[in-house]
């Protein structure tokens, strides 16, 4: 699912226009975004936790030449752990 099907839904589902579900919508990502660059963990009640972590260098192969090493600096990424509410609904 994309991200203007879920706002076509949740237009459709709550009874607003199509603008202000996605102004909504975009602003909720905004806040999720703002809190894990400041290294909060963003929990949402039931859904899941975001937050911002530091990955360590890679060592790789290079799928060109897989005879050749590749080092991948060391950055941060954003984990999603799933809350266990969310995971029964899915299993």
């Amino acid at each position: 699912m994309v991200k203007s099907t879920i706002i076509s839904n949740l237009a459709e589902e709550l009874w607003l226009s199509k603008k202000l579900t996605a102004e909504l919508f975009n602003a909720m990502l905004k806040k999720i975004e703002v809190g894990v660059k400041k290294q909060w963990e963003v929990k949402i009640q039931w859904f899941g936790v975001f937050k911002k972590c530091k990955r360590g260098t890679i060592i790789a192969v290079n799928p060109y030449n897989p005879k050749e090493k590749i080092k991948i600096p060391a950055m941060n990424i954003v984990i999603f752990k799933a809350g266990s509410e969310f995971k029964g609904l899915i299993n």
